[in-house]
């Protein structure tokens, strides 16, 4: 097996690192994959080769290195597992050598063999047309050509790689084409360099070199029609003995020579035929659909890589407290079963998150994770985005719709706040998770799925169902494994974590350079409550990047209920706040008198950023005082 990096995003994109031994990322010089990001340490992390096996090892970094949106300290790789260190994300690859017969290709710049131009239509070449077929002979070599066309034409709509598809169209062309030898070359887009070549010498093995008349490509390339010589011999030299017969067709897109096929025949051997020619021709057709339709496909996928990449990056599954750190030996137990989960917590502790992990980190990881919030939609609609409808369902049901189940197919389907579900939503879903099929809205048909589900709350399903607002069965069906995800206040370790993510992160979107934040607003974060969790923080930390005007954040930056969780709380908070409230005023109209109202002085007298002050009176409903002019 061999095994590669493939940078997905960040400064080394599209770079590729294959993994020998052992491999360092860092951003020292010395590691083999160097990457200068202040988020990377000197030497962040290492995967090295045991047996066969990959073995991820971070290096205590101070930002850690995450396996599929999760902080991991060793992690054994699997192929398609997403590495993200700092700000770059890496595809961790891994490939079977393939070990084929490799003939060489060597282009002869001798003058071109006698050839006849083949009068055929682009059409006939580009197309599997009529006349194409009507040239063919009856009935066993017909029939064993359209056969040959038919294995050809499912072989393309099935082939998704580039590399492939030359190996297998030329082993198709040898079964139906009485050739000795022949090759493939795929031309770069201005038709003058050679991209990649195929060659097979059926008789001589992968020793012996195919040649071919480089001016006999040269002018197939220029006319775009096919060249043939069906039996014609003529001396190469007295070693070699004569040039057999041969078929030389341009592969047409559009105007435009991407490859050249190249069959030709032994000394003494079999003659080619006019049907020879239109049957090549025909094959070079359905190539080019095939070629055309793999280079598509490469770029879609490359695009849905990128996209992906830049969404894998957005993680939030920060932090090292002995909580978190139970949640991520979960997450990875439970994510390679179906099981279901039933992920539990306050609200904005990040159960979303936790469940992409889940499905990242799972079998499905290839397939679709949908998520649907049960609160977010009324009843009819929700049923309607959850069993898809049929045409005529009701009124506006003009065409018939597919719902998240059936996209989710193979994947991952999260539904959050499964608590707010209607009774009669629930005994549907239940039917859903026991027989594992649906009935779209309007229709009578069943539908099969093979989907893994995903919940979560931040209500008590167990006293819903004591309370018999929520069906108990439904219940068990769906806590089959329970993740309780920590508040932020039970884990006040990872805030000062989170809340460096949160910056770097807007900093970045913002376009901003932020260095880190001051002790004292460190101070202020940690004290706080955050009864609105990681979301809470998250929202903090975006206006303080957006609002701040120095390097570091400041205490000043952040909202004030931040920063009066600074000062220890009195046992009568309406008064506390409104004394501060008070006090601030005070101050402020102090400095303003004793600078004689002069803002920046007064800024500067009361320790605070000008832009700081400014805000401030404007929340305090302040109003400089003007200084009186007097006459002379």
């Amino acid at each position: 097996m061999q095994a590669k990096l493939v940078a997905m995003n960040g400064p080394l994109r599209k770079s590729e690192f294959p993994i020998s031994g052992e491999i360092s990322v860092g951003r020292e010089a010395e590691n083999t994959i160097r990457l200068e990001d202040a988020w990377v340490s000197a030497r962040h992390c290492t995967i090295a080769e045991q047996n066969g096996r990959f073995i991820l090892r971070d290096l205590e970094s101070h930002a850690g290195t995450f396996v599929n949106g999760i902080p991991v300290m060793q992690r054994e790789l699997t192929g398609g597992d997403e590495v993200a260190i700092g700000n770059s994300l890496f595809s961790f690859q891994l490939e079977k050598s393939l070990d084929l017969p490799r003939n060489e290709v060597r282009m002869d710049r001798e003058e071109a063999p006698h050839a006849v131009t083949a009068e055929l239509h682009t059409e006939a070449m580009e197309n599997l047309s009529p006349e194409a077929l009507a040239a063919l002979p009856p009935p066993e070599r017909m029939g064993r050509n359209l056969n040959a066309l038919l294995r050809i034409s499912r072989a393309i709509g099935s082939l998704r790689d580039e590399e492939s598809l030359p190996w297998q169209l030329l082993g198709m062309i040898f079964d139906v084409i009485p050739a000795e030898r022949g090759a493939m070359l795929l031309l770069e887009e201005d038709a003058k360099e050679v991209r990649s070549q195929v060659a097979w010498d059926r008789l001589g093995g992968p020793d012996s070199p195919v040649h071919i008349s480089q001016a006999l490509v040269r002018r197939v390339v220029e006319t775009r029609t096919p060249l043939w010589n069906c039996g014609e011999p003529r001396r190469r030299s007295e070693a070699e003995g004569t040039r057999p017969a041969f078929l030389c067709v341009p592969m047409v897109a559009e105007k435009r020579v991407i490859g050249i096929l190249y069959l030709e025949s032994g000394s003494g051997g079999a003659v080619f035929t006019q049907q020879d020619l239109e049957l090549l021709a025909s094959i070079a057709g359905l190539g080019v659909i095939g070629i055309e339709n793999a280079r598509q496909f490469e770029r879609l996928s490359n695009e849905y890589q990128r996209l992906r990449a830049e969404v894998s990056l957005t993680h939030d599954m920060v932090g090292r407290s002995a909580k978190m750190r139970d949640v991520y030996q979960i997450v990875e137990r439970v994510a390679a079963s179906d099981s279901t989960v039933l992920i539990c917590g306050e609200s904005g502790t990040g159960k979303e998150l936790a469940a992409r992990a889940i499905h990242k980190n799972s079998g499905r990881k290839d397939q679709a994770f949908v998520a649907l919030n049960c609160a977010a939609l009324t009843e009819t609609l929700l049923e309607s985005e959850l069993f898809g409808h049929e045409k005529g369902a009701f009124t506006s049901a003009v065409n018939l719709k597919k719902g998240f189940l059936e996209v989710a197919e193979g994947g991952t389907i999260f539904l959050d706040e499964i608590g707010e579900l209607s009774p009669i939503l629930q005994a549907k879903l239940l039917r859903v998770l026991q027989e594992r099929e649906f009935t779209r809205v309007g229709g009578t048909r069943a539908i099969k799925i093979d989907v893994r589900f995903l919940a979560a709350t931040n209500k008590d399903l167990q006293k819903g169902v004591r309370e018999e607002r929520f069906r108990a069965d439904l219940f068990h069906r769906l806590n089959v494994i329970s993740l309780t995800l920590p508040a932020l206040r039970e884990r006040a370790e990872d805030i000062g974590e989170l809340a460096e993510h949160f910056v770097a992160r807007y900093a970045k979107k913002c376009n901003r350079r932020v260095t880190g934040i001051s002790d004292a607003a460190l101070e202020c974060l940690r004290r706080y409550e955050w009864p609105g969790n990681i979301r809470e923080l998250e929202n903090a930390m975006e206006r303080a990047v957006v609002i701040g005007s120095s390097e570091k954040i400041l205490a000043e930056d952040l909202p004030e209920s931040v920063q009066e969780s600074g000062q220890e709380a009195a046992t009568a908070p309406a008064k506390y706040h409104e004394a501060i409230r008070d006090l601030k005023k005070q101050m402020i109209l102090s400095a303003l008198e004793q600078t004689g109202g002069n803002m920046t002085e007064a800024a500067k007298h009361l320790g605070v950023h000008a832009n700081y002050l400014h805000r401030l009176m404007t929340n305090l409903e302040l109003r400089p005082k003007m200084r009186k002019q007097t006459g002379a």
